[in-house]
Parts: C-alpha cells; sequence; structure tokens
C-alpha cells in the first residue's frame, strides 16, 4: 500500500473550524480567518443535492479534512463495503487532507447505534482493531487518522490504559491519531487518571490533529457535548500537549448551541496564541 499523507510529508495546514450548515453563508460570502475547515463525512454520502453544492463552492477556497462517525473500526463483524465505498467516493471527489474516525464501534447486525460505543482495552479487541484498520487504509489507499474516544465506563477485561492501546495501535496499523484534548480531560475526569500521563504515553510523530471542544460537567462526572466554549482546564492542557508535541494541526469542534462564527473565530485566535507561544522550541 502507498500512503499519501504521512505527517511528515505533509506541510503544516495551521488552525481550522467545523464546517457546519449554520455558516456555510459566512463562508460563501467572503474569506474567513481559517486555515482549513473538517466535514462529517457522513453528511456529505449523498448522491448529490445542496450539501454537496455547498461543499463544492466552500472547498473551493478551503482545504478540507474528512471527519466520520460510522466506520466502527473496533466492530468483530465484517467492515461495511457500502459504507467504504461511499466514503472512498467522497473522499475521491474531496481530495481531502486526511480522513479520521474514532476508536469505538457503532452498531450490530448492520444496526447504526449512532453512538460511540466504547472498547475493552485488550489484547484481542487491539488484534481486531489494528486488522481493521490496515482493510481500511489499504481500500482507501490512503493513512487514517483514529480519535481518542471520551469515556464513560471501564471493562474488567482491558489489560492496558487507554493511551498505551492507542500507541501500540497506530505503531502496528501504521496509522495516524487525532488527538481529542477535551476527551482526554473528560476521560481523565470519569476515571480518576491524570491527563499528562496520557499525553506522555503518546507517540508524538503519529499525532497529525488535535480537537478542541467543550463539555458539560456534572459535578461527579463530565459528558463531552461540543455545545459550549472551551474551558481554562482544557485550554491548559491544550498548552500542555502543544509544548510536548510541537506545531499540530488544530480545530474547535461546536455541534450545538452553535453561536455566530465570530465567536468560533474568537476561540480559534487564543488556540493560535496558545500554539506560537508553547510551539516556539520546536521552531529553533
Amino acid at each position: 500500500m502507498t500512503c499519501t499523507n504521512d505527517r511528515k510529508a505533509l506541510a503544516y495546514p495551521g488552525f481550522g473550524l467545523g464546517l457546519r450548515p449554520h455558516h456555510y453563508r459566512d463562508f460563501l460570502e467572503g474569506p474567513q480567518a481559517v486555515e482549513w475547515l473538517e466535514i462529517i463525512s457522513e453528511n456529505f454520502m449523498v448522491p448529490g443535492g445542496k450539501p454537496l453544492a455547498m461543499l463544492d463552492a466552500i472547498r473551493a477556497d478551503y482545504p478540507i479534512v474528512m471527519h466520520g462517525v460510522s466506520l466502527s473500526i473496533g466492530s468483530a463483524e465484517p467492515l461495511d463495503v457500502d459504507y467504504l465505498g461511499q466514503l472512498k467516493a467522497l473522499a475521491d471527489r474531496v481530495e481531502p487532507l486526511w480522513v479520521s474516525d474514532h476508536l469505538c464501534w457503532t452498531g450490530i447486525n448492520a444496526h447504526n447505534s449512532h453512538d460511540l460505543l466504547p472498547l475493552p482495552y485488550d489484547a484481542p479487541t487491539l488484534d481486531c482493531v489494528v486488522d481493521n484498520i490496515s482493510r481500511v487504509q489499504d481500500y482507501l489507499g490512503r493513512r487514517i487518522l483514529i480519535e481518542n474516544p471520551s469515556s464513560y465506563v471501564t471493562f474488567r477485561a482491558s489489560d492496558r490504559s487507554e493511551w498505551e492501546f492507542l500507541a501500540e495501535m497506530a505503531e502496528r496499523a501504521d496509522c495516524l491519531l487525532l488527538l481529542d484534548i477535551n476527551n482526554v480531560y473528560v476521560s481523565a475526569r470519569n476515571h480518576g487518571f491524570h491527563p499528562h500521563d496520557y499525553l506522555g504515553g503518546l507517540p508524538a510523530a503519529r499525532i497529525q490533529q488535535f480537537h478542541l471542544a467543550g463539555h458539560s460537567d456534572m459535578g461527579d462526572y463530565v459528558i463531552d457535548t461540543h455545545d459550549a466554549d472551551v474551558c481554562e482546564a482544557v485550554w491548559e492542557l491544550f498548552a500542555d500537549a502543544c509544548g510536548l508535541f510541537g506545531p499540530v494541526a488544530t480545530m474547535i469542534e461546536r455541534d450545538d448551541d452553535i453561536p455566530p462564527l465570530t465567536a468560533l473565530l474568537a476561540e480559534l485566535d487564543r488556540a493560535r496564541g496558545v500554539a506560537a507561544r508553547m510551539c516556539e522550541p520546536h521552531y529553533g
């Protein structure tokens, strides 16, 4: 397999936002202060119509990243060939910088739960995930990125930490990682581990992208909801990640209670400022 998006071969793309219908008009009316946009792949895996027309118009001015929610890379069932065909067709049309999805499974018996379901972190699951990633990469002809999940349960079968699982997965499957900083914070709060242990256990050369997002703090637990501003604790963890990993493509995710684009651009400017301050030694 010849992979076309090795991080070492890519120019650093800078800072992006998730493309949402609320902001189509803004991007069509004039240039915005973003270097790239991330789409939810499934929203555009259609034969035609307004979504694709909007995407075609906007991507003429902005590089695109594809982020999926239905690959079900952790499922023991065979991969959905129809889904993969649609994903590849969209990638051929969009020519994205890269394609990503989540470390999870999403359904059984051809039923999509429309949720990102958790996995045990053990050897059989790792073998399954590595095999599935390899098959997907062979089919698409490119490396993919796998995102760390937000976690709310643990499994008795787990024999390693999430970050150990991710590190071995990325090495064995020769894939890349999408590090969701908010998810690290959410999972650390829910399970009582230190987020710096998580960051320190990841292979820096495999990290291609960061996500920043808001969550709902319920006191005893935290839920990854993408409906609020990035909180101060996540900004601090982002700064630590920048200092540890250097310049990494970074974006703000917002999927509910979506504010005007100007508010998200202000958050993105803050991310630029944090990265500039923390990544300076990596440029020296």
